[in-house]
Formats: C-alpha cells, sequence, structure tokens
C-alpha cells in the first residue's frame, strides 16, 4: 500500500498529545504523514464530513462526547475512513467493546511509537479496504440472488429448505422465500404431484451429486399444478460428507404444453398422411430421408426403418438420385416450393413417372431444416407425349437461358456493388459542423469488408446536431443479393424514421415494427442485428440501443480500459423482424475525451482458426485493449491483419463492417438545430 502523503486526523484535547503524535509521525519510515488536529469531537466530526481523511485516531474520553458512541457518529460522517482508538488504560475489555463498535484496533497512548502507530495505520487502511470489497461483493450476489427470473434454493437431504429466493416463492406462488419455508417442510410429500419423484432425485444426487433438468410436475400453494426443471448438486465438505444440496429451477410449464401440442399434431399428422392416396417422405438437411408413409414404403419394397436415414443414392441410379438431391438442393436453398415430373424406378425395375411437389420444411425460427416431398403416378400421361423430342429442346433451352442469365446476373451484380458503395458514407460531418475535420469533437473511420460482389453489412454516420452524432450499423442475416436488399430497406426504413433519431430506443422500436410489416408478405424472414447510438459532446454522454446485434467496445484510452456497450442492461434484445411487438430501450454512459467507440459486425470475430477453435468477442477486446494508444485507423488494419492470421483459411468467411468513434473534446459546444444529414 502506498503511503505517500495519507491524510490523519487526530480528536483529542490534550494538546502536548497532539505534538507528542506529530513527532511520532514525522519519525515514520513507513511513508509521508499529514496530521490534521481538533481539540473537540463536533468539530473533530466536522473535518470528516468534508471527505478528505484517510485515517481517524480518537480519544474516547473526550469531554463532548459520549465514550464509546463516539465510533458510531465518526463512521456516520465517513463511513469509509477507518477508525483507531486511543486510550489511556491497557484494558483488553475495553479493546474488544471498541473493535464491537466498529473500530479497527485500540491504541494505548503511551506506548505509541512510530513503528507500532504507522504500523496500527496501515493495517486499519487495509481492513477497512478489505471489509468494504466484501460488502461490495455480498450486495452484489444478494442483488442477483433476488432478482434472476430463476428459482435459487438450498435444502436439506430430508426435504427442508435452508435458503430460497423471491424468484423461487414466486413460481411455486408463495408470497415470500419466508412463507415457502414456513409452509414447505417436506418436500416429497408437500411439492411434487409423483411423490416417487423425491426418491428418484434423491437416487440421482446418491450416484452422481449432480441432477441437470430433472423435469417434475408440483403442486403450487393454490393446488394448481405446473412443471419445472431442476438442476441441482450436491454439497460436501472436505471429508465427503453431504452438507446439503443446492441448485436453480425453471417453470417449464409453457414447454410442456408446446411439446404435448406438438405431439398431438404429429399424431393427426400422421394419421392424415397414411390415409392418403399419394406417396409421402420428408428429408432432413444431409439429404437423408426421415419419414415415408406406408404407400411410399411399398413402392420402394422396404419397411420405414429400412429408409431413415438413407439417401436417394441407396434405392435410385446414380444419375436419377443425383437429380433429385439437386431438386431438393433448390427448395431447401431458396425456401420456395418445387412442382415437377421426375421419374422413378420400382422394385420390380419398371420405369414410371411421378406427379412432385416438394416444399421446405422450416423450425420455429423460420429456418429451413428439410422438405417434404408428395408425388403421384402419371406414368400414362407421360407415356403420351413426345418425351425424348420434349426433353432434348428443354434442355437446349435451359442451357442457354441459364447462359444468358449468368451473363446477366454478372452484370447486375457488378452494378448492385457499385450502387451499395455509395450508400456508405462518403464523407464525414464535423462537430460543430463548420469545425474542420481534424479539429471536430468526433473523429470517425471505418472498414467494409463484404464476402460477395454485395454484403448485408451497412452502417451511416449522422449530424443530430451541432454536438450530436447519430452511428447506425446493421447486419443482414447471410450475404449477398437478398441481404443486400435487405440493408437497403433499412436504409431507406431509418431514413423515414429520421425524426426518431434522437432516442435509439424508440427509432429501434418503430424500425423493426415496419420491418416486420414488410418481411411478413414475403414469407422468408430475414434476421437483421442492428445497433444506433447517439453521441452527445455537449452533455458528454452516449445513448444506445441493441437489437441483437454484437456489443460495441469502449476503449477508455486514458486508462486504457476497454469494455463492452450495454453490458449492464440485461438480456439481449432480439434482432430486427423477428417480433412486430418488441420494445427496445435505450442505454446510457458516459464518454470523456480520449474515448474510442468501435462498432463492428460479428463477420469480425466468428472466425474459425485451428483446431475448430473460434476467435471469440473476448479475444477481440483484448486485441484492442493491446493497441489501445494507436489512432483508430492503425489500430483497425493491425486488428483485421491479426484476424486474417488467425483463421484457417486466412480470410473472412462473413461481411465484415468496422466503425469507429474517436472522442477528442466535449463539453465545450453549444446544441444547433438538427442539419438535413441523411443516415
Amino acid at each position: 500500500m502506498d503511503l505517500t502523503a495519507l491524510k490523519v486526523l487526530l480528536i483529542d484535547d490534550e494538546a502536548d498529545f497532539a505534538r507528542h503524535v506529530g513527532e511520532i509521525l514525522a519519525q515514520s519510515r513507513g511513508g509521508t504523514f499529514e496530521l490534521f488536529t481538533c481539540d473537540q469531537l463536533e468539530r473533530g466530526l466536522s473535518v470528516l464530513s468534508e471527505g478528505h481523511m484517510d485515517v481517524l485516531l480518537m480519544d474516547l474520553s473526550l469531554p463532548d462526547g459520549a465514550g464509546m458512541a463516539n465510533i458510531k457518529r465518526a463512521q456516520d460522517q465517513a463511513p469509509r475512513v477507518p477508525v483507531l482508538v486511543l486510550g489511556h488504560l491497557e484494558d483488553e475489555a475495553i479493546a474488544i467493546e471498541a473493535v464491537h463498535e466498529g473500530a479497527q484496533d485500540y491504541l494505548v497512548k503511551s506506548q505509541l511509537n512510530p513503528q507500532l502507530l504507522t504500523r496500527a495505520i496501515r493495517y486499519a487502511i487495509e481492513r477497512q479496504r478489505a471489509d468494504a470489497a466484501l460488502m461490495e461483493a455480498e450486495q452484489k450476489y444478494r442483488g442477483i440472488f433476488e432478482h434472476i427470473v430463476e428459482g435459487i434454493f438450498q435444502t436439506t437431504p430430508d426435504g427442508r429448505y435452508l435458503s430460497a429466493n423471491s424468484a423461487l416463492a414466486r413460481i411455486y406462488g408463495y408470497a415470500s422465500p419466508e412463507d415457502l419455508k414456513a409452509n414447505v417442510t417436506d418436500i416429497g410429500r408437500k411439492l411434487y404431484v409423483e411423490p416417487e419423484r423425491r426418491a428418484e432425485f434423491i437416487q440421482l444426487m446418491q450416484e452422481h451429486d449432480l441432477v441437470t433438468e430433472f423435469e417434475s410436475r408440483i403442486y403450487r400453494k393454490d393446488g394448481s399444478i405446473i412443471w419445472i426443471a431442476e438442476n441441482v448438486r450436491a454439497i460436501r465438505n472436505a471429508r465427503g460428507r453431504l452438507l446439503y444440496y443446492e441448485g436453480t429451477v425453471e417453470d417449464i410449464t409453457a414447454r410442456r404444453e408446446a411439446q404435448e401440442n406438438l405431439r398431438n399434431s404429429e399424431a393427426l399428422y400422421h394419421s392424415l398422411v397414411e390415409t392418403l392416396p399419394q406417396n409421402i417422405f420428408r428429408k432432413n438437411l444431409q439429404m437423408q430421408f426421415t419419414f415415408a408413409n406406408q404407400r411410399f414404403c411399398q413402392l420402394l419394397g422396404r419397411t420405414m426403418s429400412e429408409i431413415v436415414g438413407k439417401t436417394d443414392f441407396d434405392f435410385f441410379p446414380a444419375e436419377l438420385a443425383r437429380k433429385y438431391q439437386e431438386d431438393d438442393g433448390r427448395v431447401m436453398e431458396t425456401g420456395k416450393f418445387v412442382e415437377a415430373v421426375e421419374e422413378h424406378r420400382t422394385a420390380t425395375g419398371e420405369m414410371v413417372y411421378v406427379q412432385v411437389v416438394k416444399t421446405p420444411l422450416h423450425d420455429a425460427a423460420g429456418r429451413v431444416i428439410g422438405l417434404q416431398g408428395i408425388f403421384w403416378d402419371i406414368s400414362e400421361r407421360r407415356r403420351a407425349e413426345e418425351k425424348i423430342r420434349l426433353a432434348t429442346e428443354e434442355l437446349a433451352r435451359s442451357r442457354e437461358a441459364l447462359r444468358k442469365k449468368n451473363d446477366q446476373m454478372e452484370e447486375e451484380l457488378g452494378m448492385a456493388r457499385e450502387i451499395q458503395q455509395t450508400m456508405l458514407p462518403q464523407q464525414y460531418p464535423s462537430f460543430p459542423w463548420d469545425a474542420t475535420p481534424a479539429a471536430s469533437s468526433f473523429r470517425f473511420c471505418h472498414r467494409y469488408l463484404p464476402t460477395g460482389s454485395v454484403g448485408g453489412d451497412y452502417f451511416n454516420v449522422l449530424a443530430l446536431s451541432n454536438t450530436e452524432a447519430g452511428i447506425f450499423i446493421c447486419d443482414v442475416m447471410g450475404h449477398g443479393v437478398r441481404s443486400a436488399l435487405v440493408a437497403a430497406m433499412v436504409r431507406a426504413l431509418v431514413e423515414e424514421l429520421k425524426p426518431l433519431a434522437g432516442d435509439p430506443g424508440t427509432l429501434l422500436t418503430q424500425l423493426n415494427r415496419d420491418l416486420c410489416a414488410i418481411l411478413k408478405h414475403t414469407g422468408s424472414p430475414m434476421l437483421t442485428t442492428a445497433f444506433y447510438m447517439v453521441a452527445d459532446a455537449a452533455a458528454g454522454c452516449l445513448r444506445f440501443a441493441n437489437a441483437g446485434h454484437p456489443k460495441p467496445l469502449l476503449a477508455h484510452r486514458a486508462s486504457e480500459k476497454v469494455e463492452s456497450l450495454g453490458k449492464n442492461m440485461g438480456k439481449s434484445k432480439p434482432a430486427l423482424g423477428l417480433f412486430e411487438d418488441a420494445q427496445y430501450t435505450t442505454g446510457r454512459c458516459p464518454l470523456t475525451e480520449g474515448d474510442l467507440v468501435m462498432l463492428f459486425t460479428d463477420g469480425l470475430y466468428e472466425v474459425e482458426g485451428l483446431h475448430q477453435q473460434l476467435y471469440t468477442h473476448e479475444m477481440l477486446a483484448s486485441a484492442v485493449r493491446r493497441r489501445v494508444k494507436l489512432p483508430a485507423s492503425q489500430m483497425f488494419d493491425e486488428v483485421l491483419a491479426e484476424i486474417k492470421e488467425f483463421a484457417l483459411d486466412h480470410s473472412f468467411a462473413d461481411d465484415v463492417c468496422l466503425v469507429g468513434m474517436d472522442v477528442t473534446s466535449l463539453g465545450n459546444l453549444k446544441p444547433a438545430k438538427a442539419s438535413n444529414s441523411k443516415l
């Protein structure tokens, strides 16, 4: 601990003793001290309340004091200043009482010397800091314990609650943790709908000391029944003796109901497909069969167990199987249904022609997870047609059309790339507007690296006023033309919402509503993450909102500290275009001169290296921290080079957009009306 220039306040009515303490501190070799003296308690407490002292020396027998009660009064004035009590008697009882009242030590006046006093001051300050750190840690833990959405508990092996948080009481329908502990004294009998579940739980704990996702039905206080999932571990002492169980509880009633509804839907679906006169099958993304109705099984002459997990190549000639899989791939890649005529060879070797309709299968998030096919025999009709001539002519036309289409697409992609580049900022605004770029309060730079001809990343810088800069960045799922079109759509929507640009949360909320309204008519949702912030030079603060986007980094160059923006805003908000009623909140943090705000898309750090290791967000923050003193442009180039070197193929697999804002000056600008600059 550095004791240089420690401020020591002495409250004592003996002038000779005060001089003696000054001489002792002057002789100390443990650091430099600055002594302040007061001969009255009230005057000393007034000095203490000003908040400049590092330690307090106080006589218990002050004429205007109240003995031990003086300690509490001093701590009320300055809770973080350690108190050393001075007395005339070497009395252990008095010393213990003083420590119980909150003093760090009790010193006998007649025994003071430079070594003793210096050491006592040093130890007192260290203990006070340790106590403060412990109290802060306990307050943080208590905050997590009481406000987390999952129930947290500790129970005895025989089924009594030792502790529980408010979330657990709420899940079980009790008014408070105390109400829960008072009413549930036998968990196996009082809580579980099936009493044997407690015995199963105990057996699993005895065998493994850990239980995960232990699902059970339980009674709430009002007698209603819900489903819960428990994650519990056994706590043992050093000798292996079981002390108690601790774990978490999650209410999974909605999930179980959804699973039950899904099972009912599946049963209805299978009943339907087995009675239809068509052949029906399903495949996964690996082109493997996952289901076949009985009619299709009979056609192949196999049971469903012999079909599931196999591909077309296991049942059809290679050329025919390849064609089937090309059609399947087109369905799963585009997300659109395909209707076609396909050849099919029966178990007896007879060639038949079937009408096929293939449609993509989606999961709950709208992602394609496979396809479903339905087909029926149209052999008689096909045999009546001139199959070879029509097929040859169609093939020739298709090849020519494909060649022309490819040429056209190459030309259009080149034009699209040029147009997209013009959508990005060609120059940055200054703050204030009439300042040169070198004198601007905010300075900007960026790097934009699309992986294809066009990309789905987009950003812009907006001059909201003479003192406020708006920075918007987004990342549309995937890359290519579709992503670029959605990015252009987002740009247009943000321009329409320019009047809301001062409040990031409001802007993202309305942007999400508008985007959902447009995308729901396409039948193909496009996930778009976005981050929008407003930097205010006059107020010295940053306002921001996040829609599922990677958290930007805030680098404090003065302290060489790098942190994530929005790390304390709780659970992340969803990406744009998914939930129409999503609400986005505005977060705030201070800005200081010399700070660098770094925004980016996930293509920057979601890079795979050797041994399937990923370049993480934490690794990115560390790379920035090592270069925090560099200019933003040089820092960006070095970080990009480091990540490319880390990548397995030394390139980025996804679009990369990187935007930086340097804070050069704050607080010396006057707000002005909003500019006409566009996002």
